[in-house]
C-alpha cells in the first residue's frame, strides 16, 4: 500500500504504557515488591525492579528472580505477585496520580486525530482503581495483562491493540519507558519512543528514540503529526 492510500484508510495511531508514561506510580509498585519479597526473606535493589518492569510472565519473573540469587517456582511468583498488588491496593494506590501535563496531551491529540489506545501489564482491577476515568475515555482501546496470553515483553499485547483498532505498524507509535515494553513494542514491528522517568537511557535503547520527560514527548510527537 503506497503512503498516500495508507494515510488515507489508517490515521496515526499511538499507544501508551500506564505505569511510568500516563502515571507516576512506579516508585509505589517498587515499593510494593520490596515489601512483599521482604515478607519472604528476600532483598532485592528498586533498579533490578525498574529494569523488569512490565515483565511479569510466571516463566519470565522466575528466571528473572533465579538470576539473581532467588529461589522460586511459578506457583511461589503467583502467590508473591498476589501480595504484591494486595500491599499496592492497601498502602500505595491513593498516592499515584497521573505525570502533570499528561490529560492535556491526550486531548490535544485526540483533538489532532490521533487514535489512542492503552496498552499495559497491569491487570484490569488495577487500572479500574488508579486511572482517572478522564483519562480512560480518552482511550479508543485498552488491553491489561489479564486479558493476553503472553504479556510483555512478548508482541501480544501491542498485537491484540492493532488488530482492535484497525491499525498499521507503519502508521502506529508506542510511548514505553521500560525494556520489556520496548522489546514488546519491537517485536509487534512498531515504532517506539521511551521517557527516562524511571531509568536512565542507557537502559533504553533498544527505543526509537528517547525522551527525557512529557514536554519533550509532546514536542516530539506533534513533529510526527506534522
Amino acid at each position: 500500500m503506497n503512503e498516500k492510500r495508507l494515510e488515507q484508510r489508517y490515521p496515526k495511531a499511538i499507544m501508551f504504557d500506564m505505569d511510568g508514561v500516563l502515571l507516576d506510580s512506579m516508585p509505589y509498585h517498587v515499593k510494593a515488591w520490596q515489601e512483599a519479597l521482604s515478607e519472604i526473606g528476600l532483598t532485592v535493589p528498586p533498579e533490578l525492579i525498574y529494569l523488569h518492569e512490565g515483565a511479569i510472565e510466571p516463566e519470565t519473573a522466575v528466571k528473572i528472580f533465579c538470576e539473581n540469587g532467588c529461589s522460586m517456582d511459578e506457583a511461589g511468583f503467583h502467590k508473591l505477585f498476589s501480595r504484591q498488588r494486595e500491599i499496592f491496593s492497601k498502602k500505595y494506590q491513593p498516592h499515584v496520580k497521573p505525570y502533570e501535563g499528561v490529560e492535556d496531551l491526550l486531548k490535544e491529540l485526540q483533538a489532532n486525530g490521533w487514535i489512542m489506545s492503552l496498552v499495559t501489564s497491569s491487570h484490569r482491577e488495577v487500572l479500574d482503581k488508579v486511572l482517572p476515568d478522564q483519562i480512560l475515555e480518552l482511550m479508543h482501546y485498552v488491553v491489561t495483562g489479564d486479558e493476553v496470553k503472553r504479556r510483555k515483553p512478548h508482541p501480544d499485547p501491542y498485537l491484540a491493540a492493532l488488530y482492535a483498532i484497525d491499525a498499521v505498524p507503519e502508521k502506529t507509535l508506542v510511548v514505553e519507558n521500560a525494556p520489556a515494553g520496548i522489546k514488546a513494542a519491537k517485536a509487534a514491528n512498531l515504532k517506539c519512543v521511551a521517557l527516562t522517568t524511571t531509568l536512565s537511557p542507557e537502559h533504553l535503547k533498544e527505543a526509537d528514540d528517547i525522551v527525557p520527560n512529557h514536554e519533550a514527548l509532546a514536542q516530539y510527537l506533534f513533529k510526527q503529526q506534522n
